[in-house]
């Protein structure tokens, strides 16, 4: 039979569907879009988002396309959307995965549960860069949690949210899916033109105004900036847009786009600093802007959460700005401020609005708190509540508190400051240890915190604290923590909207992550019931505690963008997450779940993850499929997730990047952005659902929902019953009416928690833990007062019971007895036991027990100070000295009373700044002979010091508390020596070379008296002329430079020390003996007598080399050895002894006797100046000095002597070897007449040997 070719209809359609769609798939170019509507919710800082990996991808059209990889992406409370995250080049404020910052020690994380309230201490939502967050071509078919896969599952076509494409969920007992498909009500509106645009952000005014702008750009990740942008506006809620480049300038570039949180009429756009610095800024919702130049470049802005025209500008170079004229003047505040570390003070009663707290860099580069008024921030008007330094980046102000970070002796410690107050210790459990610290929550006068104590490495512990935020206790350990790609830790820890003490926790135990729920703040925790049947009616077999549900807990703070859970202020009993069942959290099979009891029960909703966006006070859940497919249809819910309907929004599929609703849900419109193809212009899809409904919603829609915990129906001391509509009523909601009664119920056990120092033990009582002790009274308890004794119990924050237990557990008030003094602690306000000179030094003085008001206080601060006081109150400031000296000061505190005392010791190192360290010692010494090296140090009272020695390649150095020591080197050549100074924080060093040899020769060098005009008589001077005599040495003599080493003496007239060293070559051979050595320095000697050594200094200016005295090593003595100190004492014995004999046998001829001498002990250090690099003693002039036959020329007054005896000062004491003269000396012979002591002069050589003579020459 003939087969013929015919035409196949269904075929051919769907052969055209799938190259249609696959062009479409692989042809989408990658961009993002940014939700701008400002709502006023007050951020506390910025947070960095994460940003995907970079694809490239060439197009059709030949250009390079960039496609983002999108990380993780959360939901925030009360709002899922399907916006992806910001980019973070783009300085994104939030981290959409990350529920706080970071804060060195600190993490601040929004649990707001509605757009309007506050976080932080008067932080908008633009707190540290423009309001909203940029959504991406692309983005929306990425996972939300890119480590999350599903097994052995990928989509295909437009499948519907349960299964696998083309199979629609269904089954008795689970959620319910129409198949009938239903259309809504939508318009679309292409932004012509920008189709290379790859970025957009959004604001969308609402507040009953139908005003949407549309900011879209163009930003080369290969050039890091952007270059192209347009603004567009729409007035009838997106239906239609009109491009404003023309009312903002043809050739402006803009990069951001701020709404004021107070008055979203007030519109403020950034240029692009690269191109210019200005802004734009419109008071008509975008309608007409006014230029303004800047002189700085934006980085963030803070707007005062109040005061609509006022607002604080961080420039990129760290200065703080502020505008009381939104933008159109600035004032410098303050420079060197720490990222993100600036706020307006806006507590519960602030009577300041104009008050800024903020963290600066001092001159110094330690961080300190400032407050100061916005337009007046000068050193004089300053204030600083802390007394002392602070951690960098620690600091927090937010609502009624603030908190700082100090680290002492490798431990960070917390301190807190309630309603503005002096600074407390925050009190944790006393071997919690902490090495990390993070503020979660300060709603309702108490602090939540998360602490990772010294054994945890992967887990925080959750703390929660009394009003004061002072004593923590324990509510939940071992709760998981992650770290996002910008170095933030995200604790595994989620507020529910609407319900006040509902949270969701992850907490690791025996190596599993399981979910827990508690509904009183932490005060009991229970695992989640999973659901009793799958999404196909399947029944679950999930016995607790073996197989529960568990949620994954990320959150987004993009109020538009979905998270892996979602809840609404407005709907309190509807919780929308991800999650699975089993065991424990997994990061596969995730599937979507609903509670409509708050968390009581849960239904399986999707097999998949999609985005749910709340609509109509959560009459109306809207569900779309994250794919990266393009796609028609979602998924509406108008009976709590029970039953969902099938709507298509749009008659051709769309690659959606994200969806918008309008802020404040009290109408029914969404607007969907997206692509058709990657040729396509963005797409703005309005979705209008008012036409679902043919009617408002009236009285009898209504029932009332009793919030329940398993049962109980007593919650946070109260029993709260809610309005809810019917499940079965398909009407409009519209504005809400926050329809909740409350009713106080009896107190019971479960209203209380332990109280500080008291844990729960397995019979549910509130024991002492075995650090505490239960009778320490208060440091505020003074006779004649009283103060309140706990029960060990302390009632819940927030919580409304009444009568019960109530009067059993609360803490009773008891007279304070009188006690004596004790555990008393004195300590420096920083933790530090060293203080600057001519510094203030702040001390506080603790006491554990006794009566403050009654005990008198003395301190002696160690330096002939002392301050005393009436009571221990008084000082609670700090008590300040300064100290004019430095050293080692013992602080002594004395506190006593009626019934005893106690006291308190403190030593204080007071130092001054080292300056200067220069090393001392000799140019060249012979080998296995001691040398002393000594450290002079500028200013010379520094304080305490220690110093570390380097000696050649020793890998080891010594350590010393002496400036100088002594050593010795057995092996011949070159060494050098480094000495290391350590003076607080400051390390200064110095490193000399000395040449060690066995034999060598010495010639003392004169010079031509013209040097000396020229002698500035400092070392870098000496060094340079040492190296020009050496050259003019080498180039008259022709001897190797290897044999010469010149060194240039200190003092005038100039002179100069000349070594002739026994070089070898590096075989050991051809080395120098003493007749080569001897025939060197007669070379060197007939050349300088015949004036053949010379240099020129300058031009005109030519200097002549002359040698003065020749000597032999190892004839000198380069240590302070016994054996030259003998040597040398011998000499003075002989010449003393002469004298003595020449006294008796003339002293009737001779009228007088005048002694020109200085004898050195042999205890004192050896003066070797012709081989010394000291620099601190002059040289004599030989001219002055007097020859032996001088000296026996003069006469001479005789006077008999018996035994004469001097004392010698350590040169390590004093500036130069001296003689002191004893009474018997001077009643013997008399005072020596005529007697002149020179600085730094030594034994006259001309009275002494060779030997002697080397010894004593000065340096």
């Amino acid at each position: 039979m003939e087969k013929v070719a015919g035409w196949y209809p269904a075929w051919h359609v769907a052969l055209l569907y799938w190259t249609w769609l696959f062009l479409f798939t692989f042809g989408f170019t990658g961009a993002e879009i940014t939700c701008r509507s400002c709502h006023s919710q007050v951020k506390p800082q910025q947070q960095h988002p994460q940003q995907g990996l970079p694809m490239h991808l060439k197009t059709d059209r030949g250009e390079k396309e960039q496609w983002r990889i999108p990380g993780e992406q959360g939901g925030e409370r009360g709002q899922g959307a399907g916006m992806d995250t910001e980019d973070a080049e783009l300085q994104a404020p939030f981290d959409p995965a990350v529920a706080g910052t970071k804060f060195s020690g600190w993490e601040t994380r929004s649990w707001a549960s509605e757009p309007e309230k506050k976080l932080g201490d008067g932080r908008p939502e633009a707190a540290a860069a423009p309001t909203g967050e940029y959504l991406q071509r692309g983005h929306w078919g990425g996972r939300r949690n890119s480590t999350r896969r599903r097994r052995g599952r990928s989509p295909r076509g437009t499948a519907g949210p349960g299964g696998a494409a083309g199979r629609e969920p269904g089954g008795s007992g689970a959620a319910r899916f129409g198949l009938e498909e239903l259309r809504l009500g939508s318009t679309t509106f292409a932004l012509t033109g920008d189709s290379a645009h790859n970025q957009a952000m959004v604001h969308w005014s609402g507040q009953n105004s139908s005003v949407i702008l549309i900011l879209t750009k163009l930003y080369d990740y290969n050039l890091g900036s952007i270059t192209e942008s347009s603004l567009w506006r729409s007035t009838d809620y997106g239906t239609t847009y009109e491009k404003l480049n023309d009312k903002v300038g043809l050739k402006t570039i803009l990069s951001y786009l701020y709404v004021c949180p107070t008055n979203k009429r007030k519109i403020m756009l950034l240029t692009d600093p690269e191109v210019e610095s200005s802004l734009l800024i419109s008071t008509d919702e975008g309608a007409t802007y006014q230029k303004y130049r800047l002189n700085f470049y934006i980085h963030s802005l803070l707007f005062h959460p109040k005061q609509e025209d006022w607002i604080l500008a961080y420039s990129q170079d760290q200065k703080l700005f502020s505008s009381v004229e939104f933008g159109r003047r600035w004032l410098l505040l303050h420079e060197g401020v720490a990222p993100n570390r600036f706020y307006w003070s806006m507590m519960v009663s602030s009577r300041e609005p104009d008050l800024v707290h903020l963290e600066a860099k001092t001159v110094d580069g330690h961080a300190q708190y400032i407050t100061c008024k916005m337009q007046n921030c000068s050193e004089a008007s300053q204030n600083k509540p802390f007394p002392g330094y602070i951690d960098h980046n620690s600091l927090i102000v937010q609502d009624d508190y603030v908190f700082v970070q100090v680290t002492s002796g490798g431990r960070p410690h917390y301190y807190v400051s309630y309603r503005r107050n002096a600074f407390t210790p925050i009190k944790l459990p006393k071997y919690s240890l902490p090495k990390d610290m993070h503020v979660i929550s300060t709603d309702e006068s108490q602090v939540f915190a998360a602490v990772q104590e010294w054994n945890q490495n992967d887990t925080y512990n959750l703390y929660i604290s009394d009003t004061r935020g002072v004593y923590f206790t324990l509510a939940l350990e071992n709760v998981k923590s992650s770290q996002g790609l910008d170095g933030n830790v995200m604790i595994d820890l989620y507020e529910v909207a609407g319900i006040k003490g509902m949270f969701l926790a992850n907490k690791k135990i025996d190596n599993q992550v399981k979910t827990f729920i508690t509904y009183n703040k932490g005060r009991d925790w229970n695992l989640l019931q999973a659901p009793d049947t799958d999404l196909k009616g399947n029944p679950v077999h999930c016995l607790l505690p073996y197989c529960s549900l568990h949620l994954h807990l990320k959150v987004s703070e993009n109020p538009y963008t979905s998270g892996n859970i979602a809840s609404r202020d407005t709907a309190p009993s509807i919780i929308v997450a991800s999650g699975n069942i089993g065991p424990e959290l997994s990061d596969n099979d995730i599937s979507m779940f609903v509670s409509s009891d708050a968390g009581n029960t849960w239904r399986q909703i999707f097999e998949e993850e999609h985005s749910v966006l709340y609509l109509d006070q959560g009459g109306v859940l809207v569900a779309i499929k994250h794919t990266s497919l393009p796609i028609r249809h979602l998924w509406l819910s108008f009976d709590e997730g029970k039953s969902w309907s099938k709507y298509s929004f749009t008659s051709l599929p769309l690659f959606v990047d994200g969806i918008l609703g309008e802020p404040g849900e009290e109408t029914l419109i969404m607007t969907v952005f997206g692509h058709f193809s990657h040729r396509s212009e963005w797409q703005l899809v309005k979705i209008d659902y008012k036409s679902i409904f043919d009617r408002r919603c009236a009285e009898e829609d209504y029932w009332t929902w009793q919030l329940h915990s398993q049962g109980e129906a007593c919650i946070m001391g109260a029993k709260r019953i809610y309005r809810k509509r019917k499940s079965e009523k398909k009407c409009m909601q519209g504005k809400y009416a926050g329809g909740m009664t409350s009713e106080p119920c009896v107190c019971t056990d479960a209203d209380f928690d332990c109280d500080y120092g008291y844990e729960r033990h397995s019979n549910g009582q509130c024991l002492p833990a075995f650090w505490y002790n239960p009778s320490s009274l208060s440091k505020d308890c003074s006779l004649g007062q009283s103060y309140l004794n706990s029960t060990g119990y302390r009632k819940v924050v927030s919580n409304n019971c009444t009568d019960g237990v109530r009067e059993q557990y609360t803490a009773k008030p008891q007279q304070c007895p009188g006690k004596a003094p004790q555990g008393l602690r004195i300590i420096t306000s920083d933790g530090k036991l060293t203080a600057e000179q001519g510094h203030n030094v702040t001390f506080l003085v603790q006491l554990e027990e006794g009566d403050l008001q009654r005990s008198l206080i003395q301190v002696d601060f160690g330096d002939g100070t002392a301050v005393s006081y009436a009571n221990l109150s008084s000082t609670e400031d700090g008590i300040k000295h300064t100290y004019q000296n430095v050293g080692i000061f013992r602080v002594t505190v004395l506190v006593e009373n009626s019934l005893g005392s106690d006291n308190a010791v403190l030593y204080l190192h007071v130092t001054c700044p080292l300056e200067h360290v220069h090393l001392s010692l000799p140019f060249v010494t012979t080998k296995n002979k001691e040398v002393n090296a000594t450290a002079v140090l500028w200013p010379s009272q520094v304080g305490t010091l220690t110093y570390v020695w380097w000696f050649g390649n020793n890998t080891e150095p010594l350590i010393t508390l002496e400036g100088s020591i002594t050593f010795t080197f057995s092996v011949e050549g070159m060494n050098t020596i480094t000495v290391q100074v350590s003076a607080g924080n400051t390390i200064l060093q110095d490193t000399k070379t000395i040449a060690v040899y066995e034999q060598f020769r010495s010639l003392r060098l004169s010079f031509s008296p013209n040097l000396d005009d020229y002698n500035p008589d400092i070392p870098e001077w000496r060094r340079d002329i040492s190296r020009v005599v050496k050259r003019a040495l080498v180039e008259a003599t022709g001897i190797s430079s290897k044999h010469i080493l010149v060194a240039v003496l200190p003092g005038l007239p100039t002179s100069a020390e000349l070594f002739i060293l026994p070089y070898q070559d590096a075989t050991g051979e051809n080395k120098r003996t003493a007749e080569d050595l001897e025939q060197i320095s007669e070379i060197l000697i007939q050349k300088l007598n015949q004036n053949f050594v010379h240099f020129e200094l300058k031009p005109g200016v030519r200097v002549l080399v002359h040698a003065a005295h020749l000597t032999a090593a190892p004839l000198v003595d380069l240590t302070p050895s016994h054996s030259g100190s003998a040597m040398l004492m011998l000499l003075s014995v002989v010449f003393v002894g002469l004298a003595v004999f020449v006294i008796y046998k003339f002293k009737r001829k001779i009228p007088g006797l005048n002694i020109y001498a200085q004898m050195q002990n042999e205890k004192d250090q050896e003066m070797v100046s012709p081989v010394s690099q000291r620099e601190s003693i002059p040289n004599v002039p030989q001219s002055e000095l007097m020859s032996p036959e001088q000296l026996v020329d003069e006469k001479l007054d005789v006077q008999p002597i018996e035994q004469p005896q001097a004392t010698v000062q350590n040169p390590r004491k004093g500036n130069a070897a001296k003689v002191v003269w004893t009474e018997d000396f001077q009643k013997a012979c008399g005072s020596p007449r005529g007697f002149k002591q020179r600085p730094g002069a030594e034994v006259f050589p001309q009275l002494l040997s060779p030997r002697a003579q080397k010894k004593s020459l000065p340096m």
